[in-house]
């Protein structure tokens, strides 16, 4: 069905670039109901304390993807060309149909030119930063865009390429032991959260809200945390002392798992951090690729107080969105 919808509107770079042209949302809004039910019950949110579901397997020929791009833009300028990216448009069109079976993707504007599917590669000169594009330094675990009220409660990964098998680690906050106390603590708002890189750099002086790292719904804790961007030398010794043992906590019980060539893994953004191990990039057109997309539930909602956030000016690109409200 993915290539049936490729060819019939065409990767053109006006509909490859950000795959928010009204032709192709026209096309998977009328398809993605008529994959088959499996697929339907695979998509929906991971009903386990773990919080993840590794899906296998949609097909994916090396040969045809042609060489890992260096960075994303250059992943998007190639999604177009079909002489030199053969199937990633048709990739980037079935990850679409499988998010859309779970609920309704979105992109960013501030991120990846508003992109409804990402691409993370590895990417000369951000080899240690905390961003989907370094490589030797650890990506610490972190809640997708916790900046912001209006994050994804899915994300899903897709692998393309992954010759090293270099692990993707995913902890489920509804796993860890923490005394009441700590609970308590984390539960109340003292930080806030800033922007990754990925977005630039403009949030020096812009109002920064404390926000609360530790949360619940009807079916437990739930959890927003990005240590590389949270302010912790601010908080009192007591928040210090509490998030420094769900970090170690969240390590205790993480899980590592390496996506092979046509693996999703579907993780619960509101219960699961996520991060990836180190590893020497190349650079040489054999590097792990791995497609992104942010997914929002309509039917879940976040505590009232985040709707009063602003999320730093950053504002979503959501095509398929049916409602709103505390939820993006």
């Amino acid at each position: 069905m993915a290539a049936e919808i490729a060819v019939t509107v065409g990767a053109s770079p006006e509909i490859a670039t950000t795959l928010s042209h009204p032709v192709l949302l026209r096309h998977i809004d009328a398809k993605y109901g008529r994959l088959p039910d499996a697929l339907h019950e695979a998509m929906r949110p991971p009903a386990t304390a773990s919080g993840v579901t590794v899906i296998s397997k949609f097909p994916v020929g090396d040969a045809e993807l042609g060489p890992t791009p260096h960075d994303w833009g250059q992943a998007c300028a190639w999604a177009g060309d079909r002489a030199r990216c053969a199937s990633s448009f048709e990739l980037d069109v079935a990850m679409l149909l499988l998010a859309r079976c779970a609920g309704e993707p979105f992109g960013w504007e501030g991120q990846q030119g508003g992109r409804l599917v990402n691409n993370i590669v590895p990417t000369p000169g951000h080899e240690h930063e905390q961003s989907g594009a370094s490589s030797t330094t650890l990506l610490s675990p972190h809640t997708e865009d916790a900046f912001h009220p209006r994050r994804a409660n899915l994300l899903m990964l897709g692998c393309l390429r992954n010759p090293d098998l270099v692990g993707t680690t995913v902890s489920s906050v509804r796993r860890v032991e923490l005394s009441a106390a700590q609970r308590d603590t984390l539960s109340r708002a003292q930080l806030p959260i800033h922007p990754d890189v990925s977005y630039g750099s403009a949030f020096t002086d812009a109002p920064a809200p404390p926000v609360t790292t530790l949360g619940s719904d009807e079916g437990g804790p739930t959890l927003r945390f990005d240590p590389a961007y949270t302010p912790l030398d601010d908080a009192d010794p007591e928040f210090r002392s509490a998030y420094r043992h769900l970090a170690d906590e969240l390590e205790r019980v993480c899980i590592t798992t390496a996506l092979t060539p046509g693996e999703l893994l579907l993780v619960d953004n509101d219960v699961v951090v996520h991060g990836r191990v180190p590893f020497t990039p190349r650079y040489d057109g054999t590097d792990r690729w791995l497609k992104r997309v942010n997914i929002r539930l309509p039917q879940r909602r976040r505590a009232a107080a985040e709707a009063a956030e602003d999320g730093y000016g950053q504002h979503v690109v959501a095509p398929f969105q049916t409602s709103r409200g505390p939820n993006p």
